[in-house]
């Protein structure tokens, strides 16, 4: 029965192993050759063996692949091979059915030199750039004074004794958790991102440094790896990159929130210096005596002023004054109410007069008398009563009945 016919396993039926080993093997091979580019983290040559092995690494991610190759063509692309090294080689995988491994088979190593990684990492830096990581409307800026600092860096380096020892020199209070990771090589990347991502879930700290001294382009290119790059630009903690020495601008230094140039200058970047504050405040303390005291002096010149004026300095004065004016102007109301009295009674004895000799009284005042009837009619016409009515006079004193006779 071929491969092909071969029937599907179950309970009943399983497959044994070699058929198992057969199958995974046919799959693999349809990949077919393919290149590959990576990172040599071993080499190993065994005296008189024909036959190189090798260990790539991804340089941004913890994954690895055997490779094997034989040693001419190893001495024909890549000569001088050394761990560390990135390499494009073209491979097929190999599944070896009887120790159940995946390796590759090379027969074809080129080793990346320096104008070709340059070159890669141009092209990813126009890409990073395009995507918007270096774009400065997103840096953030560090606090003024971080309660505590993270610190990813090698074990027991310079850039590490610089960052320590010149940050507590400028702030002696600073903290710093510091986490030790491998700075160059195959597994500098996956341990770095991972070191940021701890630091970054830790909301005791305040700012990220990413410090390394200097050296070649090859030792510094971890810090130009398109993960790392993601990694900072994902941070949520800001992040101060201070890799190598200033004319050292690996690409995670466009992406974190402030390049240093050296990791002493990172120091520098992230605390302030304690004798440069104190001097700020005594000259901002005495900035302020000088203004109070100036305030001040200026508030009592106008005291000064104001009391030296006469309404003050003789309060009475304007008292008298007032007392004067209210005495005047009483003088005017009793004129001008004695005159308006005095022409009222003019006016109002000129309309008494007038009243009196319109007055019906004056009139019987000079011998006139008013004639009525029994019911107060006042008579004007003699036709107006008859012979025997009863009739009254109004007199100017007093009143008298009559009647009449004809």
């Amino acid at each position: 029965m071929t491969q092909a016919e071969t029937p599907r396993s179950t309970p009943e039926e399983p497959w044994p192993v070699r058929v198992v080993s057969q199958k995974v093997s046919a799959w693999i091979a349809k990949l077919g050759w393919v290149w590959v580019d990576g990172q040599v983290a071993q080499i190993s040559r065994r005296p008189g063996a024909s036959t190189v092995f090798l260990t790539l690494r991804d340089p941004s991610a913890d994954l690895s692949l055997t490779v094997t190759t034989n040693r001419d063509v190893l001495d024909a692309g890549a000569p001088e091979l050394a761990e560390g090294a990135r390499v494009v080689l073209h491979a097929r995988p190999e599944f070896y059915a009887a120790r159940g491994t995946l390796s590759l088979r090379a027969d074809e190593i080129r080793q990346v030199g320096l104008g070709e990684l340059l070159a890669r990492l141009e092209k990813l830096k126009k890409l990073l750039a395009a995507e918007g990581l270096f774009d400065r409307a997103r840096k953030r800026r560090p606090p003024f004074l971080p309660a505590r600092v993270g610190l990813i860096t090698g074990r027991a380096s310079a850039a590490e004794r610089d960052v320590l020892t010149n940050a507590r020199r400028r702030w002696p209070a600073v903290e710093f958790r510091v986490v030790n990771v491998p700075v160059q090589g195959p597994t500098a990347v996956p341990q770095i991102v991972d070191a940021l991502r701890v630091l970054d879930a830790d909301d005791s700290i305040d700012v990220i440094v990413l410090a390394r001294g200097g050296g070649s382009v090859e030792d510094l290119l971890p810090f130009s790896d398109e993960a790392l790059c993601r990694a900072v630009f994902g941070c949520r903690t800001p992040v101060v990159s201070a890799i190598g020495h200033e004319t050292d601008i690996p690409l995670v230094d466009y992406v974190a929130d402030v390049r240093a140039s050296t990791p002493t200058d990172a120091a520098k970047r992230i605390v302030p210096d304690l004798a440069e504050e104190l001097r700020l405040i005594r000259q901002a303390r005495q900035r302020l005596d000088r203004a109070v005291v100036g305030l001040l002096d200026r508030e009592r010149q106008r005291l000064d002023a104001v009391r030296s004026r006469p309404v003050l300095a003789r309060p009475e004065v304007m008292i008298e004054q007032r007392v004067v004016d209210v005495r005047g102007l009483r003088d005017r109301a009793g004129r001008c109410l004695d005159h308006r009295l005095t022409a009222a009674a003019g006016d109002l004895r000129q309309t008494l007069a007038r009243l009196r000799a319109l007055s019906p009284a004056a009139t019987l005042q000079r011998g006139y008398a008013i004639v009525q009837r029994a019911d107060g009619h006042v008579v004007r016409a003699a036709g107006e009563v008859a012979k025997g009515d009863q009739i009254r006079l109004r007199l100017a004193e007093g009143e008298l009945g009559a009647t009449v006779d004809g």
